[in-house]
């Protein structure tokens, strides 16, 4: 672990040593860049100086226990920072688990209704709500940039942003198929039915990201279709993006003004390319895949929320909580919590073969 610590010592004191420099400063994507990776490395540091800090009190308290008049007080500190060194330990191993570079960033979520017919729908809107909750709990800014809604409530289709500080690192877990067991208000007989709603999380994108060029994107303008006000199917203000080479489409209608619908349709779109791009490196990076939590995949069943047994399970780590109500009022960060425990103890796993 000290060989590996040097060595990230050493290629943070060259970024910073980089960051100076003329050229670097006058190049924006590469001064970004650089700046990105020194502070993904900056804990790591701060934590190995205190970590050295702790070594060189050691090695003190040690020669001190030897003196009869400082033996009292040496055998405290050396028992103090032996505690320390301990925690320090288990704090490096976990910084030095390598990092996501999309953790920093704001996501897209996508939420559809899918098995179930009305019922997934209605279910779509619950999870949307949940996600909302959740956001304001934790401070962060929702924003719906497109909708369509569902015949008796809730969502065939809602896309939003959620902004804050390392969103993604929170909220990438989410991507799956979310299963629901209740009685629907639309059973008349009171059977337990079980239907589904998917979830996709995506980092949001920037120009520094993925260059998309004008050449490789069609747009179709189009009239608003279903629920969404007076001003549907009356103006050509919803807009199709398609991404010629990868054939990723997006639709956004929610925005009076076409160039809102314009504006939201081109940022789902870099994500959902960005993100396609992303899935074919993963596939690539065999460890990254064999440490992940889930697939990350749309189709993949991640988790169940039963209603008559106020219980919800996530079947990727075996999480049960019999508090339903509460997850459903935005109370995720247990769960939030278990998986992200979950995932840097495979990816400590992962390191350790390697």
């Amino acid at each position: 672990m000290i060989e590996r610590l040097e060595l990230t010592e050493k290629k943070y004191n060259e970024i910073q040593e980089e960051l100076m420099k003329p050229e670097v400063v006058s190049d924006i994507k590469k001064s970004r860049e650089l700046s990105i990776e020194a502070s993904n490395l900056e804990d790591v540091v701060n934590c190995y100086h205190k970590y050295k800090r702790v070594l060189r009190d050691l090695e003190e308290a040690k020669v001190m226990v030897k003196e009869v008049d400082l033996k009292e007080f040496a055998e405290e500190e050396l028992e103090r920072l032996t505690k320390e060194k301990e925690e320090l330990d288990k704090e490096l191993e976990i910084l030095l688990i390598p990092k996501d570079k999309n953790d920093t960033k704001n996501v897209i979520v996508e939420i559809r209704g899918a098995a179930g017919g009305d019922e997934g729908n209605i279910f779509a809107g619950d999870l949307y709500r949940m996600y909302e909750k959740y956001a304001l709990k934790k401070g962060f800014q929702i924003d719906v940039l497109n909708s369509i809604d569902g015949a008796s409530g809730g969502f065939t289709l809602i896309e939003f942003m959620i902004k804050g500080k390392n969103v993604y690192s929170f909220l990438k877990y989410e991507s799956g198929s979310h299963r629901v067991q209740r009685v629907p208000v639309t059973e008349a007989n009171g059977r337990i039915q079980t239907s589904t709603a998917t979830v996709l999380v995506m980092p949001e994108a920037d120009d520094f990201d993925i260059d998309l060029k004008e050449s490789d994107i069609r747009i179709d303008i189009t009239r608003s279709s279903g629920a969404g006000g007076q001003h549907v199917n009356r103006t050509e203000s919803a807009v199709r993006m398609t991404h010629i080479p990868t054939g990723i489409t997006v639709f956004s209608q929610t925005q009076r003004s076409q160039i809102q619908n314009r504006e939201n349709a081109y940022q789902i779109l870099k994500s959902r390319v960005y993100d396609y791009y992303q899935s074919i490196e993963e596939e690539k990076a065999g460890a990254e895949r064999k440490s992940k939590i889930g697939t990350g995949d749309r189709s993949e069943k991640i988790r169940t929320y039963n209603y008559p047994q106020n219980r919800v399970t996530d079947h990727r780590i075996g999480f049960t909580t019999k508090q339903l109500d509460r997850v459903m009022e935005g109370e995720l960060d247990e769960i939030i919590e278990a998986l992200i425990t979950e995932d840097q103890k495979r990816k400590l796993e992962v390191n350790s073969e390697d």
